[in-house]
């Protein structure tokens, strides 16, 4: 009869461990959901300003029209594309601010003060997306995650290389 309890008592807890693994597998993975859309939103933000900063007198004709390809590349980028896009507008972006074209008007210091800001906040966005998907692959990697498939359906998370040179 003891054995009986001990065994039951271990598949309880055993049990309980795997639901509680499955639950933070789960919670990881809508981190990563969120940090990207987090992250999406202030790249399509920062896309808009660079687009904001072409129709300004910051940039030179040649400059604006680098930057407005780079932009709308940015914007429209699919996720297979979205790496290079996003690493071609921070060029553009870093070429037209290492110009040192900067005028007085208030207008286009609003500009690059918002850009400075939005940049600043993409950099810690990318970290906390960093972060949940190396949380995430790290449960992941687990042997019982694995063995018991406890991430489901659930697609691996990906970094993607502008993540590590925006601006």
């Amino acid at each position: 009869m003891k054995t009986f309890v001990i065994i039951g008592i271990f598949l309880l807890v055993f049990i309980w461990y795997l639901t509680f693994l499955a639950t933070r597998l789960d919670r990881l993975h809508h981190r990563v959901e969120t940090s990207w859309a987090n992250l999406d939103g202030l790249l399509q933000r920062r896309a808009a300003i660079a687009l904001e900063i072409t129709r300004s007198e910051i940039a030179d004709p040649a400059s604006a029209m680098l930057l407005t390809a780079a932009a709308y590349q940015a914007r429209e980028a699919s996720i297979e594309n979205r790496s290079a896009a996003e690493s071609g507008l921070s060029g553009a972006l870093g070429l037209l601010l290492a110009d040192g074209q900067s005028s007085q008007r208030p207008a286009e210091i609003v500009l690059l003060r918002e850009l400075s800001e939005l940049t600043d906040k993409v950099r810690i966005a990318i970290a906390l997306h960093v972060d949940a998907v190396a949380r995430t692959h790290l449960v992941r990697s687990k042997a019982i995650v694995r063995i018991f498939r406890l991430a489901g359906t659930a697609p691996l998370p990906i970094t993607y290389e502008f993540e590590t040179d925006v601006l």
